[in-house]
């Protein structure tokens, strides 16, 4: 999918857009002018190494963080020094859109592995929105898409166990990373460590060791050397009672 975009790519176009184009065009069509406007206000990508707060909870904003490689994560950090993650951002993904209207976030934003970010300022987004309302409303989809993810944490980390929890995070990743031309049907790299992932579920890196020990004994999925390999996809999705529907999949006029 990656190269697909490569080629499709008009002469002479930077690539800091590819991977948001192609979660974009996973769910509705872009035309050319769509896509040149918004190629357009996408600058340059920083380089950012991991465990760097990129985006502090409370600072005023006038710009948004595309990421275009790495994992980045919205955390909130406790008086315990324990952390919570809210949610993961891979390529393609608006770490902070909301920060549009918003003008601030309630949460950070951690570079999880190093990663390359492109700003998109909120004057420039403003004008393209209003020329292109159809690329607004692809955008407003991204944010209710973040919201929905968020709600399906929500319920893993208030009802699922920690098996369950961990697998349905797993069978997640494997989808959104397939969109991004990031993931094939075996597995995915995931530079993530156990801590990274306790932070995400709620648990102790000592038992997400345990969980991953069982999820590989049960012949789903093992977790080594930062990369995933899933044995079993649906024996995966069905420990985890995955089902993408909250991730809108579907191709429709928007």
């Amino acid at each position: 999918m990656a190269a697909l975009a490569e080629r499709n790519r008009p002469a002479g176009a930077t690539p800091w857009a590819d991977r948001l184009l192609m979660k974009l065009r996973q769910r509705d069509d872009v035309d050319a002018d769509e896509e040149a406007a918004l190629r357009s206000i996408v600058e340059p990508p920083q380089h950012y190494p991991a465990r760097r707060v990129i985006i502090e909870e409370g600072q005023p904003l006038e710009r948004s963080a595309l990421l275009v490689e790495g994992l980045i994560a919205r955390f909130k950090d406790m008086r315990d020094g324990q952390q919570q993650i809210s949610e993961l951002h891979v390529a393609g993904d608006f770490a902070d859109l909301h920060s549009f209207t918003l003008k601030r976030l309630d949460h950070g934003i951690l570079a999880l592995t190093g990663c390359r970010i492109s700003w998109v300022g909120h004057d420039a987004l403003r004008t393209v929105i209003e020329r292109f309302p159809h690329l607004g409303r692809l955008l407003w989809f991204s944010t209710n898409l973040d919201a929905a993810i968020h709600r399906a944490w929500t319920v893993s980390l208030g009802r699922r166990d920690a098996v369950a929890r961990l697998a349905h995070l797993l069978c997640e990743l494997q989808v959104r990373l397939e969109i991004v031309g990031l993931a094939d049907p075996s597995g995915y790299p995931l530079a993530l460590t156990q801590n990274d992932l306790a932070n995400c579920l709620g648990l102790t890196s000592v038992h997400v060791n345990r969980v991953l020990r069982d999820l590989r004994e049960r012949g789903l999925v093992t977790f080594r050397g930062g990369h995933v390999t899933i044995a079993d996809r649906a024996g995966l999705c069905d420990l985890a009672e995955f089902s993408p529907d909250y991730l809108f999949l579907e191709k429709r006029s928007r």
